[in-house]
């Protein structure tokens, strides 16, 4: 075989083999998206449920302000976490 051509064969083939990879990478994180929506769904009825165990009717509005804190406290957590994670990839 021609050296142009078995030049040309090993192009095509690391391209190909990083699409493959890009797309891989790209499917797995719709998938982990998807089931991250989904457990975000499962926390939300479980908070809620546990909050309105413990609010008593007629008082929705407070059981809604704390709900909404609560939520919030999580999310600046996960936050705080995911940002210290990025830096210390960064920082390899």
């Amino acid at each position: 075989m021609p050296k142009k051509i078995q030049q040309a064969r090993k192009k095509i083939h690391a391209k190909f083999s990083e699409t493959s990879r890009e797309m891989a990478e790209k499917t797995t994180t719709l998938i982990l998206g998807a089931i991250s929506l989904v457990a975000a769904f499962a926390w939300n009825e479980a908070i809620k449920a546990i909050l309105d165990k413990f609010i008593q009717p007629g008082n929705e509005f407070l059981g809604k302000i704390i709900y909404a804190l609560v939520i919030t406290f999580i999310f600046v957590l996960i936050s705080l976490y995911l940002v210290s994670v990025i830096k210390k990839k960064k920082q390899k």
